[in-house]
């Protein structure tokens, strides 16, 4: 299988009547058939255990007689039950599983379907293209921060291109276009073994903006801000761009730009199959269809005047899971809360975080934050001051492995953890925060964790540190006592911390007093502190 990622054994089985539940998401595509598997909690959180995906080509040749082939049917049986077995393997007490563009184009798709049924033991939705457009937006939306901003949604699978324009809460515009990467080879490349010519290749682009035109009139009429592209086509050409384009200067990896898709399609265009599986950065199980794929989203970002396009590794299955928890007892609570919210406290819940204590930190450490750019000591981008804030629901993660060196676990799982809507710096500074926030020594500006960081992180995180560290010493019984912290300069060289506290906090001053000389270092100020009973 082309893609794994285990997070828990199959061995170890879950008690859903104390815990929770396993759900397995199916996704029956075009060209590759993906399973995802989460661990489901009873306070609404999830865990992935599996992901998987396996190309089984189910729309190969069907679509000029819109049968679905024996042997590609039977690939896709012998995947289902694999993935079937593994999900029983974990436990899984449901499996969700939907086909999209081959099946519903079939004529023959319910003997498919009861196939499906009879070998694999799997149930089969087959949804519209509409559904499958919602879906991907959903699994889509929800791994990035869109705020306000109105963002054109690009789906490009092995018979279909899903478009969709939507912000945080709605999407506005639905459609799903008999374009995909197999449809389109099957019709102009069926046999094609050599390089394409450039008349060929212009026949397909003409035959995308005939079948997107009206598409791309409705979507003039929205205003968007930016456009994201996810599947396997776009993620591969994208790749593609960051290989060749590393070699003259760089790249952002989550970026591909309209110029360089042009010169990646004239580059693979001209070589024949076999030369084009050796492509840098290619799927070589790709190399037949990428081009077809590649006239897809050229064309789409011609005629929309993209000159850029995001890439996402999200897509339907994680629509599924989206959907299914947005049915859920906690669909409340997941809809107050933004992405990166959301994103965080779901690793929190993950990792059993003490949740009073970890919102107590927060709080503390924002209004320190807040107190010092009040008295000039420190000014800072709203953006740290929500970085320090999940840092600090964040920082005792690590607990759960071991309290000795939780500090290094928590930097080691948010790293890891690909916490959706934010930037790979963001969760670097995340990351770092919760590392350092249990030294009371100081920080070399020159630590190996920094590697490849901008300078400007670099400073957050040291400062962002200070605060981090305090508010943490604030609250070192687990028990609430500080109510409310505000800082006051008392000389040219001397910042106060008054603490309201709501009976006497001698640990929390032992605490907050190891922090002085590092505080001093970072802002100039010796830190004295001063302490007003105020009990409730």
């Amino acid at each position: 299988m082309d893609e794994e990622e285990i997070v828990i054994r199959p061995e170890k089985r879950f008690d859903r009547a104390s815990e929770g539940r396993v759900v397995g998401f199916i996704d029956i595509g075009t060209n590759s058939v993906r399973l995802l598997l989460v661990y489901i909690d009873k306070n609404g959180s999830f865990r992935l255990l599996n992901k998987q995906k396996e190309a089984v080509r189910l729309g190969d040749k069907e679509f000029i007689d819109r049968i679905l082939q024996p042997a590609a049917m039977q690939r896709a049986v012998i995947v289902c039950k694999k993935f079937v077995e593994l999900a029983r393997a974990y436990g899984a007490a449901e499996l969700i599983a939907v086909a999209t563009s081959a099946t519903r184009d079939a004529s023959n798709k319910v003997q498919f379907l009861e196939l499906l049924k009879k070998e694999a033991k799997l149930e089969v939705c087959t949804i519209s293209g509409v559904e499958e457009a919602r879906l991907i937006y959903l699994g889509v939306s929800n791994g990035l921060k869109l705020g306000d901003s109105r963002a054109l949604f690009i789906d490009i699978g092995g018979g279909s291109t899903e478009l969709i324009v939507g912000d945080q809460e709605r999407y506005y515009y639905l459609n799903s276009l008999n374009l995909g990467a197999i449809r389109l080879t099957n019709m102009f490349l069926p046999d094609e073994t050599g390089p394409v010519s450039p008349e060929r290749y212009n026949m397909i682009k003409a035959h995308v903006k005939k079948a997107a035109g009206p598409s791309v009139k409705a979507l003039a009429d929205h205003g968007i801000d930016y456009a994201v592209g996810s599947s396997g086509t776009i993620e591969n050409l994208g790749k593609m761009a960051l290989v060749r384009m590393q070699k003259e200067g760089g790249k952002n990896p989550e970026l591909l730009e309209y110029e360089d898709l042009r010169i990646i399609v004239k580059d693979i265009c001209a070589l024949s199959l076999e030369e084009r599986r050796k492509f840098p950065g290619i799927n070589s199980q790709r190399a037949d269809i990428i081009i077809a794929g590649a006239a897809i989203l050229e064309t789409l970002m011609e005629e929309l005047g993209l000159l850029e396009i995001r890439i996402s590794k999200r897509g339907l299955r994680e629509g599924l899971l989206e959907d299914y928890l947005s049915k859920s007892d906690h669909s409340d609570m997941r809809a107050q809360l933004s992405v990166r919210k959301r994103s965080v406290m779901q690793l929190g819940l993950t990792c059993h975080f003490d949740e009073e204590h970890s919102y107590t930190v927060a709080r503390l450490a924002l209004e320190l934050l807040d107190s010092a750019r009040a008295i000039g000591i420190y000014t800072f981008e709203e953006e740290e001051r929500e970085l320090l804030e999940y840092a600090s629901l964040l920082h005792d993660i690590g607990t759960f492995l071991s309290y000795d060196r939780h500090h290094a676990h928590a930097y080691h799982i948010i790293r890891e953890s690909k916490l959706s809507g934010f930037r790979p710096e963001e969760i670097e500074v995340i990351s770092n925060l919760a590392y350092f926030h249990r030294k009371a020594s100081g920080i070399k500006k020159m630590d190996p964790r920094f590697e490849g960081l901008k300078k400007s992180s670099v400073r957050s995180i040291r400062a962002l540190s200070a605060f981090l560290r305090i508010a943490e010493g604030l609250d070192r019984s687990h028990t609430t006592i500080i109510s409310h912290v505000r800082f006051y300069i008392a000389s040219t060289d001397i910042v106060v911390l008054e603490m309201h506290a709501r009976k006497e906090c001698q640990l929390e001053l032992w605490e907050v007093e190891k922090h002085g000389k590092f505080f001093k270092k970072i802002f100039g100020y010796g830190l004295s502190c001063k302490v007003i009973l105020a009990p409730e």
